[in-house]
């Protein structure tokens, strides 16, 4: 079933690639189905996972056996969740790009490649596997940011792949030390090894160090962040959710499930350091958000904030900070996933996202502002929307882990945070949403009914995770304790 649902979206990647030239308008009713039908199917995995069990519906045959590549995916409650989310977003990311025209069968074969390289990440439990699907998703995004991107595309998208590729690279040189380590690329088997011969300190430093470069560049942690506003400006709505909502996601997930109990030794020496960078990342991102005056790169900068508390909580190295870099997550890809449909369904209108010329859209757009006000709240962590209990989280694991290096104060910095969070959001809808309504604005017609539809799923899982959280912890807790098991938490 996993190795369906990963490869099923190859199915649509061919045929939208053989479609004559007549037929293009054919793709994006192809990657509907075969979008559809993933999601289908990975509702069906998750509601026959088993709480608890640990690593399930996993796959196991021998690659290149000369030197021990596997072909191993699993899912646990780490993984699965996010397999979940990649096959939501990515059939509202087809919905959403309905009116396409430009090279059709091109781009929805690109989204389709892109889905599965993004659920390979999460299910492989081989490194090289792994490395494969990771630099995989490298290849789609660049070419939808380049060709179906804004006036600065090129080099947005050149920019996106050099960080990310540099990250990868040492990466690369991190897998290749563990298997001379251990002779193993295994996940599993590297998670509850001795490391023999190389396991001294000084080794998995550097494996270590090599490893964060390339998860913190994705994530993307401050100072690696730049690439990412020019990213998210410049490519089209459906690159920029699934970028926000999954892409990001990689980089927390590789260090949850590889640098972490793979490394723990290095992981308490680089512990504090993770700390600070996150609390940066949570401050800076939030405050340059203020400054922006188009409105999706401040959605841009509020990511960098918000995925800083997703590391605040794997900084905290407990329990109860994984399960919140978790929630962080999948609220993230939600809220802002949201954020983004709705900035480019009134770009499609008004052909501009500068916050001074997009006032008073109340006026003009009273469903659109209702749904928009919405997912600002949401962004912002109100209580009852997913967003709260994260960042909630996450402050009260970084409490009890930071205990132990009397760092406790940067809880209270990271608290700051979230207050500038409030402030530029709050600020963000008097501009947009209230006042006389500009002359870009006037006259625009209201949110449509397969506009309504991209956005529903998103706001029902908004409020659903936000009043019971309990649901996705049942996946997540067990996994979330087994993994501070694992690094002694």
């Amino acid at each position: 079933m996993l190795t369906v649902i990963m490869f099923l979206p190859l199915i649509a990647v061919i045929i939208c690639a053989l479609l004559p030239k007549g037929a293009q308008g054919l793709a994006k009713w192809v990657a509907l189905f075969i979008a559809a039908l993933n999601m289908i199917l990975a509702f069906f995995l998750a509601f026959t996972y088993r709480f608890g069990a640990g690593m399930q519906f996993e796959t196991l045959r021998e690659w290149i056996p000369q030197i021990g590549m596997n072909y191993h995916v699993g899912v646990d409650g780490l993984s699965l969740p996010l397999v979940v989310l990649t096959c939501v977003l990515t059939f509202l990311a087809v919905l959403a790009s309905w009116n396409i025209e430009v090279k059709p069968k091109l781009y929805f074969a690109m989204l389709m490649l892109l889905s599965v390289g993004m659920i390979g990440v999460f299910t492989a439990l081989d490194l090289i596997l792994f490395y494969v699907f990771w630099e995989l998703v490298l290849v789609p995004m660049y070419f939808l940011i380049n060709q179906w991107g804004g006036e600065r595309r090129q080099y947005a998208a050149i920019k996106f792949f050099l960080y990310t590729f540099f990250g990868s690279v040492f990466m690369l040189v991190a897998i290749i030390a563990l298997y001379l380590a251990t002779g193993t690329f295994d996940i599993i088997a590297l998670q509850n090894a001795e490391l023999p011969g190389f396991a001294a300190f000084g080794w998995q430093w550097w494996v270590f160090a090599a490893f964060f470069l390339g998860f913190a560049i994705k994530v993307p942690i401050w100072p690696f962040h730049t690439w990412l506003p020019d990213a998210h400006v410049e490519a089209p709505t459906a690159g920029s959710v699934l970028l926000a909502g999954i892409l990001l996601k990689m980089g927390t997930y590789g260090f949850l499930r590889i640098a972490l109990p793979i490394l723990p030794e290095a992981f308490e020496w680089f512990q504090p350091i993770l700390a600070v960078l996150a609390v940066i990342s949570i401050v800076y991102g939030a405050a340059v958000a203020f400054a922006q005056t188009d409105v999706k790169k401040l959605v841009a900068y509020s990511s960098v904030s918000h995925m800083g508390f997703a590391m605040l909580g794997i900084a905290s190295g407990t329990a109860i900070g994984f399960a919140a870099a978790m929630a962080v997550n999948i609220s993230h890809a939600l809220t802002t996933g949201m954020l983004f449909f709705l900035v480019g369904m009134i770009y499609e209108r008004t052909h501009t996202r500068k916050i001074e010329k997009l006032g008073g859209v109340a006026s003009q757009m009273p469903i659109y502002a209702a749904i928009f006000t919405f997912a600002c709240f949401a962004s912002m962590g109100l209580p009852l929307l997913s967003g709260f209990i994260g960042e909630f989280l996450s402050i009260v694991g970084a409490w009890e882990g930071f205990a132990r290096f009397d760092m406790q104060w940067l809880v209270v910095v990271a608290a700051i945070g979230i207050l500038l969070g409030g402030a530029y959001t709050l600020w963000l809808i008097q501009r947009m949403i209230f006042g006389d309504p500009t002359k870009a604005v006037e006259g625009q017609p209201d949110i449509n009914l397969r506009e309504i539809f991209v956005i529903a799923p998103l706001a029902l899982a908004i409020i659903s995770f936000g009043v019971y959280w309990a649901f996705l912890l049942n996946y997540i807790d067990p996994a979330a304790r087994s993994l501070a098991r694992l690094i002694g938490g």
